[in-house]
């Protein structure tokens, strides 16, 4: 059940980059921006995988590194000035809370075995 409620999360997370990536400067639409929107297709790809895979370990593992990345890549648009404060404060409590729940995830995984 856990799964989905992030799943949830995630595509709310997903509406929210979409929104905040407009103002992009363009020399930069096609180098960050599709990096951080190719990442957040991955997160999202990724708790699918993870939720419909028997052995989930790798794949979470996988997912939580991704979630890092894309903390770090958000906050060199806002250090770089191309997201405001304000949006960067909301993207990161999206994030925040996926990271906690995958963190979770992977822990019950790590109990269950």
């Amino acid at each position: 059940m856990q799964d989905l409620i992030l799943d949830e999360r995630c595509v709310e997370m997903i509406n929210y980059g979409y929104v905040a990536l407009r103002p992009l400067p363009k020399s930069e639409t096609h180098v960050l921006g599709a990096q951080i929107r190719s990442c957040m297709l991955k997160i999202h790809r990724l708790i699918i995988t993870a939720a419909k895979r028997y052995h989930k370990k790798t794949t979470l593992t996988d997912l939580d590194i991704e979630v890092a990345m894309l903390q770090r890549m958000v906050r060199l648009a806002k250090d770089l000035k191309f997201i405001d404060l304000k949006k960067y404060q909301i993207w990161s409590a999206f994030i925040v809370e996926i990271g906690k729940m995958v963190g979770g995830w992977i822990k019950s995984v790590k109990t269950t075995r």
